[in-house]
């Protein structure tokens, strides 16, 4: 007798899922003390200072166009720096690169411990042993990088396809030629677009490094903004928007190529 075909309740099971997210949802705001009633009363206060920000000072623009220069430059130099010591850590990581698991695990750990470390808190410990300026602010991205482009690459090694490296294994290449010519040419295109993305998100990581002392128009913000000097602050806002948009406007054109 042949078993009947039952089929899963999709209904079922995205209402459940449903019911436990809003149930988080509501864990979570009681929890935090969130309020609606404490929103509403400080919405005035919002609209408040949204008023005093305007309208952006103008004349301040002369003044943050070489800080927000050394703010970009410090994201290309982080980014760079981190994006390649990524390569040789992704390709521990990747488990049928080596396929070890006494390398990939402790590895791997090496990276999530990277990536639990706040970015502020990174530039932070750096102006403690550097000094206040653009140094801390480089090696703050660095480890941010590397952290980023390590994961997403080496995620990417892994699903490459495995016939070229099965075909070098079977002529005999060893493992130096085996990654140089069969995996890293597959993967080289997504590393590239890791690298790219990245770099959009060092821009704005390098905006607010500054607010701790690494340099770059974060110093600007945190001047303004402790001066109350609002309409300063959104001539720097409305300045690293046009940035931020004109870069990820420029990266997302060469991922598009890139894939």
């Amino acid at each position: 007798m042949a078993q009947p075909n039952i089929k899963p309740n999709h209904t079922l099971k995205w209402s459940f899922t449903l019911i436990l997210l809003i149930a988080l949802v509501i864990w979570s705001g009681f929890k935090t003390n969130f309020s609606i009633a404490s929103l509403n009363q400080g919405f005035p206060e919002m609209m408040n200072l949204i008023k005093e920000m305007m309208p952006p000072d103008w004349t301040y623009f002369k003044e943050i166009v070489k800080p927000m220069a050394d703010t970009i430059r410090m994201a290309v130099l982080g980014t760079t720096f981190g994006s390649i010591l990524a390569i040789p850590v992704a390709l521990l990581a990747a488990s049928n690169v080596f396929k070890s698991k006494w390398i990939n695990i402790p590895v791997r750990l090496i990276l999530n411990i990277i990536r639990t470390i706040p970015d502020l808190l990174l530039a932070s410990i750096f102006v403690a042993v550097f000094g206040i300026g653009a140094l801390p602010g480089i090696f703050a991205l660095t480890v941010l990088s590397f952290g980023i482009v390590a994961k997403l690459f080496y995620e990417s090694l892994e699903n490459i396809d495995n016939g070229p490296l099965e075909a070098m294994t079977a002529v005999g290449a060893n493992k130096s030629k085996w990654i140089t010519f069969g995996v890293l040419p597959q993967a080289i295109a997504p590393y590239l677009s890791f690298v790219l993305f990245t770099f959009e998100i060092n821009i704005r990581a390098a905006a607010v490094l500054g607010l701790v002392g690494a340099g770059g128009i974060g110093l600007f913000y945190d001047k303004t903004l402790g001066y109350f000097e609002y309409p300063k602050v959104t001539t720097i806002i409305i300045f690293t928007l046009v940035i931020v948009m004109i870069i990820d406007f420029v990266s997302t054109r060469v991922r598009e190529r890139l894939l």
